[in-house]
C-alpha cells in the first residue's frame, strides 16, 4: 500500500501528455461516435487495475468472476504493470478496457478530453460516498465515477519511544503549537521528532491546515500563492531549521515509514498503508495512531483515492456500471479491505469498518476533512516542480517557491 500513492514517475506525465494530444489532433472521444453502438447483450468486460500487490489481484479477480458468474457476463480482469502509461495509451487508442482504476492524481487529464464516460450518478446509491470522494472525481459539475476507496494521513507515534522520553497521553499533540512543544521535549532527550516525506503528498496537509490550497475548488483558478499557504510553508521550514522535522533522505531511508520503523523518529505522518509495510517490514515495532494536529483553520488532512473509471468507447457502459456497483456495495468494499487494507468509500460500511479495525480510526474519520489532490489536468510539471522545492524548503524561500507555483499553475489552466 505504500507504494501506491507514491508520487507517479515522469512517465505518467507522457502517457498524459500522449492522450491529451491525441484528442487535440481530431481523435476526440466525443465526437467519433465509437462508443455509441452499446452492446445489450451479455458484456465481455475488460477490467484493468493499478494493483498494490498480489492480495488485492487475487481478491479483485475473485470479485469479478463472481460478479460475471451471476450476471452471465464475462469480466477479464488484468493487472497493469504501469497503469498510467497503459491507461493513457490504450484511452489514445480505439480499444481501451471498459472499467480501470483512476488515480484522483490523474482523474482531471482524463477527463478534461472526455476519456471517461460520466456515469458517477446513475450508480445507485451514489450519495452515500463521502463528499470529499465525490468531490475528487467530479469534473464541471458531474460525477464521473464511483470512488473505488480510500485512505487519509493520519500521525503515527512509536510508543517505546515516546515512553522513554518520559511523555504520555497528555503529550500527544493536537494543535500545531502543541506538536511544537512536543516535538522540543523529544528532541531535548536526543530523539528526532518526527520523520515527514518530502512531497505535496504530505506537506500538503499542512497547507490544508492553515486554509490554503493550490488551486480553486473547482480546478479552474490557482490559489497557491496565498497568506494561508505561505504560513503553512514558514511553519514547515521552521520545524525543520530547528531539527524537529527530518525527511527521509536525512535519515539514509527510502521513505518515512522505513524511518519510522527503524526507531529513528518518534513520529511519522503517514496513510493506513503503513500498518502492512510495518508489519511485513518492522514486526516489532509498536505504536499508535491519532489524526493530525490542527492547523490554524483546524483539522485536515489529505486523501488519496482512485475511482473505477469506464471508457467513454466502451460498448458494454450499462453493464459496467452493474459492475461498478457490485464492486463498490458495502459486503464488497468490506471484502475488499480485509484482503488488502483499504478503506471502504461508502459511509455506509463505516461503523463496520471501524468495529472491525478500531485501531484504525483516525485515518476513516479522517475523511470528514480531508482534501483531495489537485483536480486539475495539464499538472504533472507544475507539481513536480513544486515537490523540488519542497526538498530544499529548509533553505529555500517559502514566498518565492509560492509565487513560482502560482505562476506555472496559471499557466498550466490557460490563463
Amino acid at each position: 500500500m505504500a507504494r501506491r500513492f507514491i508520487r507517479r514517475a515522469t512517465v505518467a506525465g507522457i502517457a498524459a501528455a500522449t492522450l491529451l494530444t491525441s484528442a487535440a489532433c481530431g481523435s476526440g472521444f466525443d465526437d467519433d461516435g465509437a462508443g455509441d453502438t452499446q452492446s445489450s447483450g451479455p458484456a465481455a468486460l475488460q477490467i484493468m487495475i493499478g494493483s498494490s500487490g498480489a492480495a488485492e489481484t487475487t481478491a479483485v479477480q475473485a470479485a469479478a468472476a463472481g460478479w460475471a458468474s451471476s450476471s452471465g457476463n464475462t469480466a477479464t480482469v488484468t493487472p497493469a504493470q504501469d497503469l498510467v502509461q497503459q491507461l493513457g495509451q490504450a484511452l489514445a487508442g480505439d480499444t481501451p478496457p471498459d472499467v480501470f482504476y483512476v488515480d484522483a492524481g490523474r482523474f482531471a487529464d482524463y477527463a478534461s478530453v472526455g476519456a471517461l464516460e460520466p456515469y458517477g450518478d446513475r450508480v445507485a446509491g451514489a450519495d452515500d460516498f463521502y463528499p470529499s470522494l465525490r468531490t475528487a472525481f467530479t469534473h464541471d459539475g458531474k460525477l464521473y465515477c464511483a470512488p473505488k476507496d480510500f485512505s487519509t494521513l493520519a500521525l503515527q507515534i512509536n510508543t517505546d519511544l515516546w515512553a522513554k522520553a518520559g511523555l504520555t497521553d497528555a503529550d500527544v499533540p493536537t494543535t500545531w503549537d502543541q506538536f511544537t512543544a512536543t516535538a522540543r521535549k523529544l528532541k531535548a532527550k536526543g530523539v528526532t521528532p518526527l520523520t515527514l516525506g518530502d512531497t505535496r503528498d504530505r506537506i500538503g496537509a499542512f497547507l490544508a491546515q492553515s486554509g490554503g490550497w493550490l488551486t480553486s475548488p473547482d480546478g479552474k483558478q490557482a490559489t497557491a500563492d496565498s497568506p494561508e499557504n505561505l504560513q503553512a510553508l514558514q511553519y514547515v521550514k521552521s520545524l525543520l531549521t530547528e531539527g524537529l522535522v527530518r525527511y527521509p533522505k536525512q535519515l539514509d531511508a527510502g521513505w518515512s515509514g522505513e524511518a519510522f520503523g527503524k526507531g529513528q523518529a518518534a513520529m511519522t505522518i503517514e496513510g493506513n498503508w503503513i500498518k502492512g509495510a510495518l508489519q511485513n517490514d518492522f514486526p516489532n515495532i509498536k505504536y499508535s495512531v491519532h489524526p493530525l494536529p490542527a492547523g490554524p483553520k483546524g483539522k485536515a488532512t489529505l486523501s488519496f483515492t482512485n475511482c473505477w473509471g469506464i471508457a467513454a468507447k466502451s460498448r458494454f457502459k450499462e453493464q459496467a456500471i452493474k459492475f461498478v456497483e457490485a464492486m463498490t456495495s458495502v459486503e464488497q468494499q468490506m471484502t475488499f479491505a480485509k484482503a488488502f487494507g483499504v478503506m471502504p468509500s461508502r459511509q455506509a460500511a463505516r461503523d463496520q469498518y471501524t468495529q472491525a479495525y478500531p485501531a484504525d480510526r483516525a485515518y476513516i474519520d479522517g475523511a470528514e476533512y480531508a482534501q483531495g489532490p489537485v483536480n486539475a489536468p495539464k499538472m504533472d510539471s507544475v507539481l513536480a516542480d513544486f515537490d523540488t522545492g519542497l526538498q530544499g524548503l529548509d533553505r529555500g524561500d517559502p514566498k518565492a517557491l509560492l509565487e513560482r507555483v502560482q505562476k506555472n499553475t496559471q499557466a498550466a489552466l490557460g490563463g
